[in-house]
Parts: structure tokens; C-alpha cells; sequence
């Protein structure tokens, strides 16, 4: 196939969730098939666009400047969203130069198929009943979420606009779109009921289990506790938030000496102080999160918004690091309670896990070795990859 595929960002460095899926589906995708990929440039990042032939036949690097959220630039386009009936998340991503560029290819190549990454390229797309839709989540829940753990009067009615909003653009994207794959069979049942919709199947997220196993003589950078993930993201910084406020001090009664980091890019400034405050490290970007995972006790993923499957949760099982999640960090994906993970939802219960992984070696062994086998056996992106491409080639033609 003739894949033309679009999305807001380029893949490197790969930081987030969505991008090592998106990256990880490409590459299995690429032996097989020719990629067109469309995508903005990061200013000061041109690795992005360097490294593009990793995953890719052709790209095309566009211009825009997408302002940072913690600038002022982004503080204006929150006044504009409230003007505006595009949710802010989505708007700033809607460019003329992008839409130019995607009918232009659109009239000059025969493609087979064409794929929206994500919700946000969405309004670069002329006709996307001729596309298939990539949610990577649902994006109404998320803004839901954000919504029922706002902390004050006037950030809940925001959000609350937003979050409408939201609900409403999510839902035409997903009705015209002429076909939509989600990454769970829960996202695929929430869009359905959500929006209406039958045209939705579900590709299982995967991980490269080879590339997480810690090599013989690997290097390890001890903690006791790490929480693995963007920490410039909303919901990173509302779990991390509830971590500190309400789990770390039950910890700390039991394990004053507990050693905690949050390994993950741009954290915001508030983590920064808070983590100060209680004795906990705070990275920034690493190079490899690996020898965080194998040097760890566990992962722990305090999520209490979010969509979608968190990769961070695989990868952790992989790597052999037992994992504590909430309900939501875990949503999604095949895991039972005890067997494959420990999860808590009430700050109590989340501590109680994090110390039982601390204090009992066998109890950590079993979830560890449980996990690891699932995800060897189930979860390979060679599979996912397969099934993707099975949807394309029986989806919407350009």
C-alpha cells in the first residue's frame, strides 16, 4: 500500500506515549509499505525531520510554531478558545499551510490510504470520510477528567467549556470519518456509545519487550519508587500532584528513607518546587529510561485523568519492574489486580501497595514475572502492526 499519513509532530525525540506508538507501528509498517509522512517541525528540534527515513518513504516538514504552555502565547490562545468553537486543544494545530500540503499530495500521488494521527490534524483534512481515524484515546474522557478534579470555581467552568467542546468536535471527527481505530477495546465501546458510531475496531498497543530486557552487567540507576512519563502533561502533573499530597505521606510514616524520582521531560515548575519539598528527584529528560525501570522497586503510574492505554505500564512489565497503578492509569489494558500489577484508586490503598512491593521480594517477584510473560506473549508490535495494516487495506480509499 500507498500510505499517506498525518500528524502534528515529527517522532524524535520520542517522549510521549503517542509518539513511540505511532513510531513503533510506522517502522513494522515501513518494511511492507511506502509512507508519506506529513508532519510540523519542532523549533530548535531538527531531529524530528532528520530521522524521519527511520519510519518513512517520504516526509514533508512543515512550519509552525506551536506555543509552549507554559508562554504567554498559549495563556492568549486560552482567552481565544473561549471565543472560538474548536476547542483549544484541537485549534492550535488547524494551519493553512498543512491543509495546502495534504490536498496537494492528495491530487498528485495515488495513495491507497490515507491516516489522521490523532484528533488534532483533523481540521487539515478536507474530506476524512476518505480517511482513517487514529485515536490514540478518547480526548472527551480526558477533558471529563480534567474537569471532575478541577481544584478551583473558575478552572472547572473553563473546562467544562472545553471539555463540551470537545465531546461535540469529537464526535463529527469520528461520524465523518470513514473509518476509526482505537487502541482498546474499551475506546472502541466508548466511542461507539459516546458518539454513535459503528465504523470502529480496536489494534491492541504492543512494546518491544527485546528492548527493554536488561542485558547482562546493564546499568541501573537505583530508586525505590519512579514515576515514568511527559511531566509538561496535564495529567502527569494532576497524578503527580495527588501523589505527593496524599500518598507520599503515608509512605513516608512507614519508609522515611524511600527513595522516589519522576523520570520524564519539561516538568512543570510546581512539580519542581513540590518535589524539593518532599525529597523526591525530579530528572527532566534522560536519554533512556531503561536503567530507571531495571535499577526500581516499581513503577508507579498515580494517573487520575488520562485515555487511551498507557505504554508507560508495558514497558515498565517488560523491564521486569512491578508496577502500582490507579484504575485509570491502568484502563484499557488486559491486567487483573494482583496477578499482573497492584492497583488502588484511594491514596491508602495506593501506599499500602507501593509498601507491600517494598517490603516483600517474592510478591514482587510474581508480578513481575506474571506481567512480563503476558506482555512477551501478547503484545509484540510485529502483531499490532499487521492488524493496523488489515484495517487499512479494507478501509476508505482517498
Amino acid at each position: 500500500m500507498k500510505i499517506l499519513w498525518i500528524k502534528t509532530d515529527f517522532l524524535h525525540p520520542t517522549t510521549r506515549g503517542g509518539q513511540i506508538r505511532t513510531l513503533e507501528t510506522l517502522r513494522e509498517l515501513h518494511r511492507d509499505h511506502e509512507i508519506h509522512y506529513v508532519g510540523y517541525e519542532t523549533p530548535g528540534q531538527p531531529e524530528g525531520p532528520a530521522r524521519a527515513q527511520e519510519y518513512c518513504t517520504r516526509s514533508y516538514s512543515l512550519p509552525h510554531d506551536v506555543p509552549p504552555k507554559t508562554s504567554p502565547r498559549f495563556a492568549v490562545q486560552l482567552v481565544q478558545g473561549l471565543f472560538s468553537p474548536l476547542p483549544v486543544a484541537v485549534s492550535r494545530y488547524r494551519t493553512a499551510i498543512m491543509r495546502e500540503t495534504v490536498d496537494r499530495l492528495l491530487r498528485q500521488i495515488r495513495f491507497d490510504s490515507v491516516v489522521c494521527d490523532f484528533l488534532f490534524p483533523a481540521p487539515n483534512v478536507a474530506d476524512l470520510s476518505r480517511a482513517v481515524l487514529f485515536q490514540h484515546n478518547v480526548e472527551t474522557m480526558i477533558w471529563r477528567r480534567h474537569v471532575a478534579n478541577a481544584s478551583d470555581p473558575i478552572r472547572r467552568w473553563y473546562l467544562q467549556q472545553q471539555a463540551d467542546r470537545m465531546f461535540h468536535y469529537e464526535r463529527q471527527v469520528c461520524r465523518q470519518a470513514g473509518f476509526v481505530i482505537a487502541v482498546s477495546e474499551k475506546d472502541e465501546s466508548v466511542m461507539r456509545s459516546e458518539f454513535g458510531i459503528d465504523h470502529v475496531a480496536n489494534v491492541p498497543t504492543g512494546v518491544d519487550v527485546e528492548h527493554f530486557t536488561a542485558p547482562a552487567g546493564a546499568t541501573t540507576i537505583p530508586f525505590d519508587l519512579v514515576f515514568v512519563g511527559s511531566m509538561d502533561w496535564m495529567a502527569n502533573i494532576d497524578g503527580a500532584q495527588w501523589f505527593f499530597d496524599h500518598v507520599l505521606p503515608r509512605i513516608r510514616q512507614q519508609r522515611p528513607d524511600c527513595r522516589i524520582a519522576l523520570v520524564g521531560r519539561d516538568p512543570a515548575p510546581k512539580l519542581r518546587e513540590r518535589a524539593a519539598a518532599t525529597g523526591v528527584t525530579v530528572t527532566g529528560t534522560v536519554p533512556d529510561v531503561r536503567p530507571y525501570l531495571w535499577g526500581a522497586v516499581a513503577s508507579i503510574v498515580p494517573l487520575r485523568i488520562g485515555g487511551g492505554t498507557r505504554l508507560k505500564i508495558f514497558e515498565a512489565m517488560a523491564a521486569g519492574c512491578p508496577v502500582v497503578s490507579t484504575t485509570i492509569g491502568a484502563e484499557g489494558l488486559p491486567v487483573d489486580h494482583g496477578t499482573h500489577l497492584w492497583i488502588a484508586d484511594e491514596p491508602e490503598d495506593f501506599a499500602h501497595g507501593c509498601i507491600q512491593l517494598l517490603t516483600d521480594a517474592d510478591r514482587r517477584r510474581s508480578l513481575a514475572t506474571v506481567a512480563r510473560q503476558l506482555v512477551t506473549d501478547r503484545f509484540s508490535w510485529t502483531a499490532s502492526a499487521r492488524l493496523f495494516a488489515e484495517f487499512l487495506d479494507q478501509g476508505p480509499r482517498p
